[in-house]
């Protein structure tokens, strides 16, 4: 059992991104098939690889944020010693932790709007607080 969990832990973000990039490629590409040989479209396809899109975005925010993989200038990073590498990547650390809390009531107020809205997707009819909610439960 611990070694599921430790394999889940260094694993599950990268896992659920290769599993939501194969459902979009194979949800395009029966998507093309549809259209182009059988002539009528699908009318989920688009909508259901968009969410799968924007949970892949966020889920990529959690994964580089744990992997230590984040927007700065390396050759900036690289002229410093070793100690001020790791002083920057404290800095680092403590802007993204600041931001992420900073943002938390804002996404949280977002979500509870369409909770109470009840708003559902064209075309699955997922309601929205599904999709809105996906990207608040990666940061967790």
């Amino acid at each position: 059992m611990k070694k599921i969990l430790h394999w889940l832990d260094e694993n599950l973000e990268e896992f659920i991104l290769v599993i939501f990039l194969i459902a979009m490629t194979l949800i395009m590409g029966i998507q093309v098939f549809c259209r182009y040989v059988l002539g009528m479209s699908l009318s989920w396809s688009e909508e259901l690889t968009r969410y799968l899109f924007i949970w892949c975005g966020f889920l990529s925010v959690s994964y580089c944020s744990k992997k230590c993989l984040s927007i700065k200038i390396e050759q900036f990073v690289a002229i410093f010693p070793r100690r001020g590498k790791a002083i920057f990547k404290v800095v680092n650390h403590t802007f993204e932790l600041i931001f992420f809390i900073y943002m938390i009531p804002f996404a949280y107020s977002y979500m509870m709007s369409s909770v109470h809205s009840g708003q559902l997707s064209p075309a699955c009819g997922i309601p929205m607080y599904y999709v809105q909610a996906a990207p608040l439960v990666s940061f967790v």
